[in-house]
């Protein structure tokens, strides 16, 4: 794909973030709204679609042979429990949780007791610290990971160098959106993507699409690598060392962009 691209550093009104609205009202896009008096709007560019209870069969997993669970975010969550239902599995209530963040470990609360001696996370949510608890447990548990296909990350790279016992349960995946009530266009000065399928989801539902004067946000090194191969110019990234978040990113070119001469 080949396109024209212009001159990029230019005040933005408007963004439109790929992203379902955040949960607390204080959030940093709210911050950013009110720092540059930009009108953010969100919008999922992908949507989740949970595996059915027959499909999943196929895969010939059960359930209820497994010690222990390794989450790695809420929707996990969801269709796990989802599942159990539907398979009416009772999960046992010294069933371990790995999970990345606090965060998510807190999320179990929606659907199990929560004790400490059973859920375990890193407290800073980097990669290092679960791999150091799940150190601790791999020789005595058999754990399932619910996961989406085709899917790459470094827990299971890592469980697979410690010939654990475990398997992958495909739960969900991920699907391009219907984007059709958009009508082909895209009224935004900017434009925020976070994962290689959001960035096929941008081409399959504007068939059209030129990128012209959209400024066009990235994060991560997977989504900055598909909107490479598209030939799209990314005006701000993240991570870097200079904007670790997405947030710190979008900050860092409005206060260029929107500075008042």
């Amino acid at each position: 794909m080949t396109q024209t691209l212009q001159p990029h550093l230019k005040p933005v009104k408007s963004i439109l973030v790929s992203q379902p609205v955040p949960e607390n009202p204080k959030n940093p896009y709210a911050e950013l709204v009110e720092k540059y008096k930009v009108k953010i709007d969100f919008r999922h560019f992908i949507k989740i679609q949970g595996t059915q209870g027959k499909d999943f069969r196929k895969q010939r997993i059960n359930i209820s042979d497994y010690s222990a669970v390794m989450f790695t975010n809420r929707i996990a969550i969801d269709h796990f429990f989802r599942l159990c239902e539907e398979l009416r599995v009772k999960m046992p209530e010294m069933t371990k949780y790995f999970c990345v963040t606090e965060a998510i470990a807190v999320y179990l609360q929606k659907y199990i007791q929560y004790r400490k001696r059973k859920v375990f996370y890193g407290d800073s949510g980097k990669d290092t610290e679960l791999f150091e608890i799940l150190n601790k447990h791999i020789l005595n548990e058999k754990i399932l990971f619910p996961c989406t296909p085709n899917h790459k990350d470094v827990y299971t790279e890592y469980l697979k160098s410690k010939n654990a016992n475990f398997d992958e349960a495909i739960m969900y995946e991920s699907i391009t959106a219907d984007l059709s009530d958009m009508n082909g266009k895209i009224n935004y000065d900017m434009l925020v993507l976070f994962t290689p399928l959001g960035v096929n989801s941008l081409f399959k539902n504007f068939p059209n699409f030129a990128q012209g004067e959209l400024r066009i946000g990235c994060m991560g090194l997977s989504t900055l690598k598909a909107m490479e191969e598209n030939g799209l110019q990314v005006d701000l990234k993240a991570p870097t060392p200079e904007t670790p978040s997405i947030f710190m990113a979008i900050d860092r070119y409005l206060a260029k962009a929107n500075k008042k001469k």
